[in-house]
């Protein structure tokens, strides 16, 4: 770990406290992970804190931990947000554990930091993570009539439902998915040390 991403490190969970219930470096960048019920204002904090300085939310995505549940110490559903200072040129992960699994729920950040409205719209569609306070909470890349969330891991690949136009209805109809799932993508087998470049 550099000597910029320990100070950062030591700065975030000062400031934090037990808010932060972990602090990890992954990637070359600091990862914080904090309660949902803390999330809101831990995000207040990295943005308003003169030291810190976070000021422009890069991304929000959810997440579906669920091959991971029970390896980790929380659910299955999360949402990571990067965040930059341009301040400080440095940036930061912030990642917060929705608390119950069959209807995630974590509140909005779009007083925060306005820009996160579509990708908070986006990680509803595709997750089904609720956002309590968003101003505009819908579907944006998914049909209205939709029935699901595409990125959930246990979401069939081909979906639950198809659309056709039907001639003599003179209109589109959906039906139950007719296609058997299939496997595309090819099994390649590789020597072990594949890759590893010799010296010599």
């Amino acid at each position: 770990m550099t000597e910029k991403l320990e100070l950062l490190a030591q700065l975030v969970t000062e400031k934090l406290g037990e808010r932060a219930v972990r602090v990890v470096n992954s990637c070359g960048e600091i990862t914080v992970v904090v309660a949902a019920a803390d999330y809101l204002s831990v995000a207040q904090l990295l943005r308003d804190d003169s030291e810190l300085g976070f000021e422009q939310l890069v991304d929000l995505t959810g997440v579906d931990y669920s091959s991971y549940v029970g390896n980790l110490d929380s659910g299955r559903f999360a949402v990571a947000v990067h965040l930059l200072s341009v301040k400080n040129n440095s940036r930061l992960r912030l990642r917060t554990f929705a608390e119950d699994d069959s209807f995630p729920v974590l509140p909005s950040l779009c007083d925060v930091w306005p820009g996160v409205n579509w990708f908070e719209r986006e990680a509803f569609d595709l997750f089904g993570i609720l956002f309590s306070g968003h101003p505009d909470l819908r579907r944006i890349l998914t049909d209205y009539g939709f029935v699901g969330y595409p990125f959930r891991k246990d979401f069939p690949v081909s979906g639950y439902a198809e659309m056709r136009y039907d001639q003599e209805l003179g209109r589109v109809v959906y039906q139950p998915v007719s296609i058997e799932p299939r496997e595309n993508t090819p099994r390649i087998v590789r020597d072990d040390n594949y890759g590893n470049v010799g010296h010599g």
